[in-house]
């Protein structure tokens, strides 16, 4: 039988789905008319001039105050809706301003399409070409890395008609902030307004200003926080809580689909969030078995019990209200008539559904590699975790910084050490804290094992959740002193501006934190279809010389001229990897070995790519080709070196660090002059196409 706790439960869960909803609608229309304006106007670089480092100050400056209006309402407990409004829009306007502005006159994201950022741009580009489940690279393979980002960028594309590298800025900005606009709704859901609007702020600048190079994983950074809360209320209560169990399942589904290490960080801190729960239910129903005092089993059966506390609303208790009152029969709780031990079970039994929630919705994107797999294909010891630089090396401590930053995560560690005995919120994310802080230390240890779990990636998570205990402490902490001074009018004033200037003073640093990030998106090249002078077709948004990519048109119109087959159908090898990112040709190797798939036999590959080289002739070569394991290249895009044909390749070389030795391949040119092989020149590569 439905209870009313239940009625309203429900209600309170479809009442946040519906804001959720909306929240996202309004973010989607900020990003959409603010990215839209930005690329109206012919705007200077952003590396050669202040101009647009200034708008977005003024930017951040009206989402500010918006902001700071929506909480003033809410504080007054005027015009409600308004003040959502507000916040919607002030915090997706404030993404939207910081990341849009300075990039407003490149068409590319942070860091452009260099380093990490191509492989990723690649895989957009993959999947805009195709709604299939397919490789960023390797024909016939499904995806090892999670494709639920790039898979709903690609379609955004598709519908827009856009190049995946093209889209790729505007999708992540717009999904940023809508994420954003849709974690303060959560926020809302658990904690007082005023502070939801404060904390989710908080976040997002940190997420802003430290995650948002991996856009992808960035949405996942912003819902952390209040996810560990929604988790950490589900699991630390005696009966209910289903709808926040199915939350956290939710989340940590999207999260499989998205960005694995932030799926394992977040399902490492519920499961200990499960095992700390469990032990305090069995100790306090331990307590209640004492309170009871000494009597048969058969008598503390009889005995009738409340559960008082467990339809608390009190989103701070702990628990200890859980404890029943004697009344005057003598009543006990329900955990005097049955074992101790069972009192943990009904939080490993809210884990398991979390966990079989979240098994089910990853298989949408996991499904066509585990069949792989489960089809008896090899997986060799793949190289993804290779990576420790000196950050992964030694524990990061924020808190002690000397900056805005450093200062909100110290008032964050004193609210969480304060507060872990009667705040929930304290509880939750302080356990998140902890689980990063393990998670850290058993990368170091996995080292000893000549592996890591790249940890270092992990900054982002802790200065998020040390930013939204920030804020509850500074608020907490401003009330006690605000009472402890007899609550002088002028004192609650003076604390909202101190966080405001705060806000305004880190917000603006943002863009200083990206300029690399920034710069890179204006000096890579990104081809086009209008010729340069010079016949060639790519330009640079600082206006500066382009790089050998202004050649890629003329490279992928010859392909397919002389294969006579679309993009999707033809391989190439090249060590010129940013022609996969922006032509959606498959590739027969990876950049490197750590971006790879596991399936693909990245080593094997690269022994075959030198054995092809020291061939004695073309028709060897020839023969080699037919030969080949995997479906051999139709296209080869070489640089020319003298008398021979060059790529340059990458290996593994972890533990190092760098992890990434380059080296060069070198191909007689003779071993080219069989009928079968076309050969052209494109300024600085040599393409040469094979006749099937």
């Amino acid at each position: 039988m439905t209870t009313n706790d239940e009625v309203r439960a429900g209600r309170r869960v479809w009442a946040g789905v519906g804001e959720g909803a909306a929240a996202a609608g309004v973010a989607l229309v900020v990003a959409v008319v603010g990215l839209f304006a930005f690329s109206a106007v012919q705007w200077p670089a952003f590396n050669s001039s202040n101009v647009t480092r200034a708008l977005t100050t003024v930017g951040q400056v009206v989402s500010v105050a918006l902001l700071v209006v929506s909480v003033l309402l809410i504080r007054l407990r005027k015009w409600p809706v308004v003040a959502k409004l507000l916040s919607w829009v002030g915090i997706s306007s404030f993404v939207t301003v910081t990341l849009g502005m300075p990039l407003a006159a490149t068409k590319l994201y942070l860091f452009g399409v260099s380093v990490d950022q191509e492989f990723r741009t690649e895989y957009l580009t993959r999947l805009t070409d195709s709604a299939a489940l397919r490789d960023m690279t390797y024909v016939d393979l499904p995806p090892f890395y999670p494709a639920g980002w790039f898979w709903i960028g690609g379609r955004v594309g598709n519908v827009l008609g856009m190049d995946g590298w093209e889209v790729f800025k505007p999708y992540a900005i717009g999904l940023l902030a809508i994420a954003a606009a849709v974690a303060l709704v959560l926020w809302m859901q658990l904690v007082r307004a005023d502070m939801a609007v404060g904390a989710a702020a908080a976040v997002t600048a940190m997420t802003v200003a430290y995650a948002s190079p991996e856009a992808y994983g960035a949405v996942l950074v912003v819902f952390i926080p209040p996810v560990l809360v929604l988790a950490w209320g589900a699991l630390h209560r005696r009966s209910g809580g289903w709808g926040a169990v199915l939350g956290t399942g939710v989340f940590l589904g999207v999260a499989a689909c998205f960005y694995t290490l932030y799926l394992a960080i977040a399902a490492f801190t519920v499961v200990i969030m499960a095992v700390v729960a469990a032990g305090l239910a069995i100790y306090a129903q331990r307590a209640d078995i004492r309170r009871a005092g000494p009597r048969t089993k058969a008598e503390a059966l009889a005995q009738p019990s409340t559960d008082a506390g467990s339809n608390s609303t009190d989103e701070d208790s702990v628990g200890a209200a859980e404890a029943s009152a004697d009344g005057p029969a003598g009543a006990v709780s329900v955990a005097a008539r049955q074992p101790a031990w069972r009192a943990g079970v009904m939080p490993l039994t809210k884990l398991a559904a979390i966990g079989g929630i979240a098994v089910v919705l990853s298989l949408v994107v996991w499904m066509p590699f585990l069949l792989k797999v489960l089809a008896g294909a090899k997986i060799p010891s793949g190289s993804a975790f290779h990576y420790l630089p000196e950050s992964g090396a030694q524990l990061a401590f924020p808190m002690l910084e000397f900056s805005l930053r450093g200062a909100l995560c110290m008032i964050g560690v004193l609210w969480l050490v304060i507060r872990a005995g009667s705040s929930r919120r304290a509880q939750a994310l302080g356990l998140g804290v902890v689980s990063i802080y393990l998670w850290t230390l058993l990368s170091m240890l996995a080292t000893a094992a000549g592996t890591t779990l790249l940890s270092f990636r992990l900054e982002p998570v802790l200065l998020a959740l040390l930013a939204a205990a920030g804020v509850f402490g500074f608020v907490e902490g401003a009330t006690a002193i605000y009472q402890a001074l007899n609550e002088p009018a002028p004192m609650r004033t003076a604390a909202a501006a101190i966080a405001v200037l705060g806000a305004m003073a880190f917000a603006q640093t943002i863009p200083t934190v990206l300029t690399h990030e920034i710069d890179t998106a204006y000096t890579d090249t990104v081809p086009t279809d209008v010729p340069n002078a010079d016949g060639t077709y790519g330009v640079r948004a600082d206006k500066r010389k382009p790089s050998a990519v202004a050649y890629y048109h003329a490279v992928d119109q010859a392909i397919q001229a002389q294969t006579g087959r679309p993009r999707d159908e033809s391989i190439v090898l090249t060590a010129d990897t940013t022609f996969l990112a922006y032509y959606p040709y498959w590739g027969f190797q990876a950049l490197t070995s750590h971006y790879a798939n596991p399936l693909s036999d990245f080593k094997s590959r690269a022994a075959t790519i030198a054995a092809w080289s020291k061939l004695p002739n073309s028709p060897a070569l020839v023969e080699a080709l037919a030969k080949s394991p995997w479906p051999s290249p139709d296209a080869f895009l070489f640089r020319t070196d003298g008398d021979n044909y060059t790529l340059r390749l990458a290996e593994d070389v972890y533990p190092n660090d760098p992890n990434v030795k380059r080296y060069t391949v070198a191909f007689p040119k003779s071993l080219f002059t069989d009928p079968t092989f076309t050969t052209t020149e494109l300024g600085p590569f040599t393409l040469i196409t094979v006749r099937r």
